[in-house]
């Protein structure tokens, strides 16, 4: 039956794969936000702790979810693993520390005979959380704005640069990607703490600090989203596959399909609304309108990258060395595999929704914390 599909379909199928589970991730960072509010909420010891248990319940969920964005990514589409994680070497470096340091943090916080201290652990939760995001949304920020890389006919690629992915800092697009993520991991979690924790204290201010990180999301997200739609684009031709820059090409792709931008205005929507409805309704379970908001936003942004013939990473060194979905892809066959295998997909989300709402029957206090000899 997968044979009389075509290639291109596949692609496509597992782009879109890949778009969701990315932002379903991007949902997921209000464990690295809260990481970064942690003396912002926590003004002594025992809410510092209960903080830190809310959000170590999740952490291994955000890591999988990476894990499962990044897998795909690179069983889908290797040659952008090649391209981008060889080439633009040191930011993927510095990620992947930020993420080894948060494991580390949440295992050896509280273990006996620490000889750092609790603080140095959640200094380095605190580094995750900010500089972590900072730079994967530097690094997903390319995908728009491009690399400094070549490949050859042989799909051998090398990096331009003596920087190494480094000189994407001074893009004030990538930098401004990074912030409204950063920001929209704080207003995330945020919202997950007013619903998850039992603190009169804690609550009152997650309201403060909601307010005021949608005040920084606000402009860096109109600024992206606005740079996205009318910048130019790298589209190419279907059967020559020669890469041609074209003005607003993603606009024009919204516009082709406005299913595609029904879906992103009600993201972008029910986002905003989940926001206001825990500022001015006082709705504990706004997380979940946030997040909803969220994954459809985010899914389209990232779908959008790759589809209607587009170069999903262009290069700004040699045009033609753009990648596109056709050009970067395994082969049919690895493809129709993954496509059963992506079957389970549902199975592993609902497991994650059941031992999710296991957990969070109850909101968390700090007795309950405190009694857990086992607690992070």
């Amino acid at each position: 039956m997968l044979d009389s599909i075509s290639l291109l379909t596949l692609q496509t199928y597992w782009w879109l794969i890949v778009s969701l589970l990315g932002a379903l991730f991007v949902f997921m960072t209000f464990v690295q936000g809260g990481q970064t509010l942690l003396y912002t909420f926590g003004k002594n010891d025992d809410e510092r702790s209960l903080i830190i248990n809310s959000l170590g319940r999740k952490w291994e969920l955000t890591f999988s979810t990476l894990v499962m964005f990044g897998g795909a990514l690179f069983a889908a589409f290797p040659l952008f693993y090649a391209v981008s994680f060889g080439g633009a070497y040191y930011v993927w470096m510095a990620i992947l520390f930020c993420f080894i340091i948060q494991a580390v943090s949440y295992e050896y916080r509280k273990k006996p005979d620490n000889v750092f201290g609790e603080k140095f652990y959640e200094k380095l939760l605190f580094i995750n959380g900010s500089l972590g995001i900072f730079l994967l949304g530097v690094a997903l920020g390319t995908l728009y704005s491009g690399g400094n890389f070549v490949v050859n006919e042989m799909h051998l690629s090398h990096w331009t640069k003596a920087s190494y992915g480094l000189e994407a800092l001074l893009n004030p697009f990538n930098v401004s990607f990074g912030v409204m993520l950063v920001s929209l991991s704080r207003i995330q979690a945020s919202l997950y703490f007013y619903n998850n924790l039992d603190n009169e204290a804690i609550a009152k201010r997650t309201m403060k600090t909601l307010k005021n990180n949608t005040l920084v999301f606000l402009p860096f997200f109109l600024f992206v989203v606005g740079f996205i739609l009318f910048q130019e684009g790298y589209a190419y031709m279907p059967k020559s596959k020669m890469v041609f820059i074209t003005p607003m090409k993603f606009l024009h792709t919204l516009l082709d399909y406005p299913f595609l931008l029904a879906i992103l205005l009600v993201g972008v929507g029910t986002l905003l609304y989940g926001i206001y409805s825990a500022l001015y309704k006082k709705n504990h379970k706004a997380i979940w309108l946030s997040g909803t908001g969220t994954v459809l936003a985010v899914t389209v942004l990232l779908f959008i990258l790759g589809f209607n013939h587009t170069a999903y990473y262009p290069s700004l060194v040699d045009l033609q060395s753009s990648l596109i979905i056709e050009n970067s892809s395994g082969s049919h066959y690895t493809l129709s595999v993954m496509s059963i295998v992506s079957l389970l997909v549902p199975v592993v989300l609902g497991y994650i929704f059941l031992v999710w709402r296991s957990m969070d029957k109850t909101k968390m206090t700090i007795e309950e914390v405190n009694a857990d000899s086992h607690h992070y």
